[in-house]
C-alpha cells in the first residue's frame, strides 16, 4: 500500500512541478506566441504508455527471462543434501518474512553471486551461483539467501519497475517538449515537425536517459542497504557481515551479465553514480552501525 501511495504521490508531484516550471519560465506563453499548439496532457499520456509498457512487460517476464538468460536449474525436487538445504533455508526465511515460497534455483557461474526476481513477492525466484556455493561457508550462503529473500519481501522488483516507468515517462515527455520548442521557436517550423524536432528529441532523450539512470541507480543502492538489514534480521548480523566480507575477497571474479546485475548481490566496482550496488566496505560499515 505504501509503495502504491508513494508511486501516485511521485507522479502528482512531478506533474505539479512540470506545470509550475512551465509557468515560471513562460514556456506555455512562448509556445502560444509562436503559434504552437502543444497538448501537454495528451503528450504525457502518450509518454506514460511508452514509458511504462516496456517496464511492466519486463517485470512480468523477469522470472522467465532470468531462467533463460542465466540457464537456472530450478530445484523441483532436491536430489542431494545441498539442494535440500537450499530449499529448506529459503522456505524458512520466506515464512519468517511473510511471503510465499519462492522458486529456488542454481546457475553455473564462477563468481559468488545470487539474485531474486519475479513480478510479485508471492511468485518470485531466488537463485544462487555455483561459485557462491563453492566459495562460501554455509552460514554465509544462508545470509546471502536472506538478503535475496529480503529483496522479495520488500517488493524491490515492483518498486524498481514503477520508478523506471516514471523515469521513462518523463524522459520521453521532456525530450519531445524540448524538440518541439526548438523546432517551432528556433527553426520557425509552422506545421508538422522538421528534422530539428527528431534530432533534438533523440539527443535530449539520450541526455535525460543518463540523468534518469542516475536516479534509478541511487534507489538501487538504497535498497541494497535495506536488503542487508533484512538479511541480518533473518540470518544474523554477523553472518551477513561475514558474507559481504567474503564477497570482498572475490572482487576480481567474473561478474554477472549486465541484464541481471540490478537483482544480484554484486561485488563489482562501477562508477559510483551508475553503480547498482554501494561499495562493499560501506555496506559492511552500515551493517555494523559505523555509519
Amino acid at each position: 500500500m505504501m509503495r502504491i501511495a508513494l508511486f501516485i504521490g511521485t507522479n502528482i508531484a512531478i506533474m505539479a512541478l512540470l506545470s509550475i516550471t512551465f509557468s515560471l519560465f513562460g514556456i506555455q506563453g512562448l509556445l502560444a506566441e509562436n503559434g504552437v499548439d502543444l497538448n501537454l496532457q495528451a503528450l504525457l499520456v502518450y509518454s506514460a504508455v511508452i514509458g511504462f509498457s516496456g517496464a511492466m512487460i519486463s517485470l512480468f517476464l523477469s522470472k522467465f527471462m532470468a531462467k533463460r538468460t542465466m540457464n537456472v536449474h530450478v530445484i523441483q525436487s532436491p536430489t542431494n543434501a545441498t539442494e535440500k538445504w537450499l530449499v529448506d533455508t529459503v522456505k524458512r526465511q520466506a515464512t519468517q518474512a511473510g511471503i510465499g515460497m519462492p522458486e529456488v534455483g542454481i546457475f553455473q557461474h564462477p563468481s559468488p553471486n545470487a539474485f531474486a526476481t519475479g513480478w510479485n513477492k508471492n511468485d518470485a525466484l531466488v537463485a544462487v551461483s555455483t561459485g557462491l556455493l563453492e566459495s562460501m561457508r554455509e552460514n554465509e550462503v544462508e545470509a546471502v539467501l536472506a538478503h535475496e529473500v529480503s529483496h522479495v519481501a520488500n517488493g524491490d522488483m515492483v518498486t524498481m519497475t514503477l520508478l523506471q516507468g516514471v523515469m521513462n515517462t518523463f524522459v520521453v515527455f521532456l525530450s519531445r517538449v524540448i524538440g518541439h520548442v526548438v523546432d517551432r521557436v528556433v527553426f520557425k517550423v509552422e506545421r508538422g515537425h522538421g528534422p530539428a524536432f527528431w534530432i533534438v528529441s533523440i539527443v535530449a532523450e539520450l541526455i535525460l536517459g543518463v540523468l534518469a539512470m542516475m536516479i534509478v541507480m541511487w534507489f538501487s543502492r538504497y535498497r541494497e542497504y535495506r536488503a542487508d538489514a533484512g538479511g541480518a534480521a533473518l540470518a544474523g548480523k554477523q553472518n551477513m557481515a561475514a558474507a559481504l566480507s567474503r564477497l570482498q575477497q572475490h572482487q576480481n571474479a567474473p561478474q554477472m551479465p549486465d541484464e541481471m546485475a540490478a537483482f544480484a548481490i554484486s561485488a563489482g566496482k562501477i562508477h559510483a553514480l551508475f553503480s547498482s550496488h554501494p561499495p562493499l566496505e560501506k555496506r559492511i560499515a552500515a551493517l555494523r552501525g559505523e555509519d
